[in-house]
C-alpha cells in the first residue's frame, strides 16, 4: 500500500473519534440531573361567594287554645234541663248550648204582670183623684173670692170669710196630696215593668247561648244540676277553634324571634308539616331554666290536639349573603379568623360571622366576594407560607 492512502486512512479514523467523543460528551451532560425546583404542598381551598342562607331556630313546646272561653250560666238556681252540645262540637256565635227550666220563672212573670195591671189601675184612680180634688180647689177657690167682696161691701161677717179662706187652703192640700198620689202610682207603675223586664230577661237567659264562635273542649253541664256560676263552667270553648305552640326557646335564641316570623311544625305521627306564624314573644325569661316563650299560631291545626308536643321550626332571617364552609373558620384570641390565600401566599383574616346554615356561615366583615381561603381552618399552614392551592371539590365537608 502506499505511504499517501495511509497517511490519509489514519487522518479520517482519528476524526471520527473526534467526532464519537463530543457525542458522548453531549449525551452526559443531558443525561446529567437538572436542579429541582422545591414542591409547594397541595391546599384545598374554597372561594367565598354569594349565595341564600336561611336562620333557623328549633323549638319545642305543647299546643294550647289561643283563647279559651269560660261559658257559665247568667241566672242562678234553675234545674238544667237539656245539653244541646257535646265536646268536639263546633258551635256559632248565638247558638243554644243548654236550656234551663222555665217553671219559676213563668210563675213570676204572672205576678210581674199582675202588678202591671194593679199598678196601671191605681194610675187611673190617682189621675181621677186629682182631678176632683183640682176641681174642688177651683170651687173653694172662687167661693173665698166671692166672700172676700162681700166682706168688704159689709154684707158678710168676717167669720165666714176666715171659713172660706180656710176652705180653700184646705182644697188646695188634697190638690197636692193628689199629685203626689199620682206620682207614686206611676212610680209604682214603673217598679212593676222593671220587675216584668226583670223576669222576661231571665227567661231569655235560660237558654245557655255561645258567646263566641269556636269548639266545645269541656263540658261539666249535667242535667237535673242547679245552674250557678261558682264552681267550674258549663262549657269551655276554643274561640275560633284557633291553637297556637307554646314553644319554648333558649335564652339567646329569644332575641332573634319577632312577631310575623313563620315556622314549620311537626308533631309525632303526622306525615306533613304544617305552617305556623309566630304570634307573640313573651317578654320574661324563666330564672331557673332561662327558656323564654314564643306563641305560635298554627295556621291550619288539622289534627292537632291540645296538649301535644309538637316541634317548630322557626324562620328568623333569609337573605342572599358572603359565605364560606363552617370547616374554613377558625378561632382565636381576636375572635373568628380565616386563612386566606392570594397570590399563593397564606394569610390570616379577621372575619365577623352571622347565620350559619347547614355547613355555611355567613361573612359579614372580612372578605370580599371571590376571595379564597384554606377549606380546612386546621390544615398545618401559617401565615407567611406559599402554598399550590388546589380548590375544593364541591360537597365536600
Amino acid at each position: 500500500m502506499r505511504p499517501t492512502l495511509i497517511l490519509a486512512a489514519v487522518v479520517a479514523l482519528g476524526g471520527m473519534t473526534v467526532s464519537v467523543q463530543a457525542e458522548e460528551a453531549a449525551a452526559a451532560e443531558a443525561a446529567a440531573p437538572a436542579e429541582v425546583a422545591p414542591a409547594l404542598p397541595a391546599i384545598s381551598v374554597t372561594e367565598v361567594a354569594l349565595m341564600p342562607l336561611s336562620d333557623r331556630i328549633i323549638a319545642s313546646g305543647l299546643i294550647a287554645a289561643v283563647e279559651e272561653v269560660q261559658v257559665a250560666p247568667l241566672i242562678e238556681g234553675q234545674p238544667l234541663d237539656s245539653l244541646l252540645v257535646d265536646v268536639g262540637d263546633m258551635v256559632t256565635e248565638g247558638q243554644v248550648l243548654a236550656v234551663l227550666s222555665r217553671t219559676t220563672l213563668d210563675l213570676q212573670k204572672t205576678e210581674a204582670v199582675a202588678s202591671l195591671a194593679s199598678a196601671k189601675s191605681a194610675i187611673a184612680q190617682a189621675e181621677a183623684q186629682l182631678v176632683e180634688a183640682e176641681s174642688s180647689a177651683a170651687e173653694a177657690a172662687r167661693v173665698a173670692s166671692r166672700t172676700a167682696k162681700l166682706r168688704e161691701q159689709g154684707t158678710t161677717a168676717q167669720a165666714q170669710l176666715d171659713t172660706a179662706n180656710a176652705n180653700s187652703v184646705s182644697a188646695n192640700a188634697r190638690v197636692t196630696v193628689a199629685r203626689q198620689g199620682l206620682e207614686s202610682a206611676r212610680a209604682q207603675l214603673a217598679l212593676a215593668e222593671a220587675r216584668l223586664e226583670n223576669v222576661e230577661l231571665s227567661l231569655s237567659r235560660t237558654e245557655v247561648k255561645a258567646p263566641v264562635a269556636g269548639k266545645i273542649v269541656a263540658r261539666n253541664a249535667k242535667i237535673g244540676a242547679i245552674a250557678t256560676a261558682a264552681g267550674q263552667p258549663m262549657f269551655v270553648i276554643t274561640r275560633d277553634a284557633a291553637l297556637e305552640l307554646r314553644a319554648d326557646v333558649s335564652e339567646a335564641d329569644l332575641l332573634r324571634l319577632a312577631p310575623g316570623q313563620k315556622a314549620r311544625l311537626r308533631a309525632i305521627g303526622m306525615a306533613d308539616a304544617l305552617q305556623g306564624t309566630v304570634r307573640l314573644v313573651e317578654p320574661t325569661i324563666d330564672p331557673v331554666t332561662r327558656l323564654g316563650r314564643a306563641r305560635i299560631q298554627v295556621d291550619q291545626s288539622g289534627e292537632l290536639r291540645t296538649g301535644m308536643f309538637v316541634e317548630a321550626e322557626i324562620l328568623a332571617a333569609e337573605r342572599d349573603t358572603l359565605a364560606v364552609p363552617v370547616s374554613a373558620i377558625g378561632s382565636t384570641s381576636e375572635g373568628s379568623a380565616v386563612m386566606r390565600v392570594k397570590d399563593g401566599v397564606v394569610e390570616r383574616v379577621q372575619v365577623t360571622t352571622g347565620i350559619r346554615d347547614g355547613g355555611m356561615v355567613e361573612i359579614t366583615s372580612g372578605l370580599s366576594a371571590g376571595d379564597q381561603v384554606v377549606f380546612k381552618a386546621g390544615a398545618f399552614v401559617r401565615a407567611g407560607d406559599r402554598i399550590n392551592p388546589v380548590p375544593a371539590a364541591k360537597g365536600t365537608n
